[in-house]
């Protein structure tokens, strides 16, 4: 077998996996790392994630959701014996590189991917605003036009002016529930 080209310092790599097995690849690389003894050698293993706010069940939800499902980072010494220890694990399918030899992210590349929205900054998005005709998309005036009269931000909610039965009626809602007309 040819040798991997050394890297004698420490840069991130891609890995591909079997989608769905990101978690796996994690969990079977951190113990083959610690049971090999490469924590000197392979640093960091992420898998790039966003939060985002979801009606679940009528309810609203923070929900992790995968960037790049099938791709796991790997912070590493690049050689023969790490690149092994990668490429052995269960579930990798191998580096991302031309012909498979593993080529290092950029620092700002690496930057984008880890830079997510974590648990705590989670919010609905907010794309409407006051004066804007929106549409109600679930509960119980789903497919209602209505304008919205107030927006607060801090709980998000919005008060929109609905006709019913003929008269105007301030409902309070949540971002999630509604969108630009």
């Amino acid at each position: 077998m040819a040798s991997v080209i050394q890297s004698y310092k420490m840069e991130w790599y891609l890995i591909n996996t079997y989608s769905g097995s990101e978690e796996d690849v994690k969990k079977h690389l951190l113990q083959r790392v610690q049971a090999l003894g490469f924590e000197s050698r392979i640093f960091r293993v992420e898998i790039p994630k966003d939060h985002q706010v979801k009606l679940k069940n009528g309810k609203r939800d923070i929900v992790e959701e995968k960037v790049y499902p099938g791709y796991v980072l790997v912070q590493m010494l690049l050689d023969d014996e790490t690149w092994l220890v990668v490429r052995k694990t269960p579930k990798v399918i191998g580096f991302v590189g031309p012909a498979g030899k593993p080529t290092p992210l950029t620092l700002d590349e690496v930057k984008v991917m880890l830079k997510r929205i974590s648990k705590e900054e989670a919010r609905a998005h907010l794309n409407f605003s006051v004066g804007d005709t929106v549409r109600i998309v679930t509960g119980p005036f789903t497919d209602m036009i209505g304008v919205v009269e107030e927006i607060n931000e801090n709980t998000e909610k919005a008060k929109v002016r609905l006709t019913m039965f003929g008269r105007d009626m301030p409902v309070d809602l949540d971002f999630i529930n509604i969108d630009k007309v």
